[in-house]
């Protein structure tokens, strides 16, 4: 029976891989799949948001070796730095008395 962080981590990466390599590597994501997975799995996130070029921004900064596309490892970078942001603002709100 497995955890449940090891549970969510078999679920990233799943979620990583039903969206990358519908067009070329299958081990990256495209510009595309990237968006594909973005709107479709962060639609929260992306509901507050007014820059419709969001997506595209926060591709070109994940992707550090800049090759248009996004693999794995920078995909974690994604996760775990929203997931940070996520911790620090309920964190906030918690303080503030919410």
């Amino acid at each position: 029976m497995s955890t449940s962080l090891e549970d969510a981590m078999d679920i990233l990466i799943r979620i990583f891989h039903h969206y990358s390599g519908k067009k070329g590597d299958r081990y990256k994501l495209s510009k595309g799949e990237f968006k594909e997975l973005f709107t479709s799995e962060l639609t929260d996130f992306l509901s507050d948001q007014k820059d419709p070029l969001l997506v595209n921004k926060i591709m070109n900064d994940l992707d550090s070796n800049k090759d248009s596309e996004v693999d794995f490892n920078e995909f974690v970078i994604l996760v775990a730095a929203l997931t940070v942001a996520c911790k620090d603002f309920f964190e906030e709100l918690k303080k503030e008395g919410f």
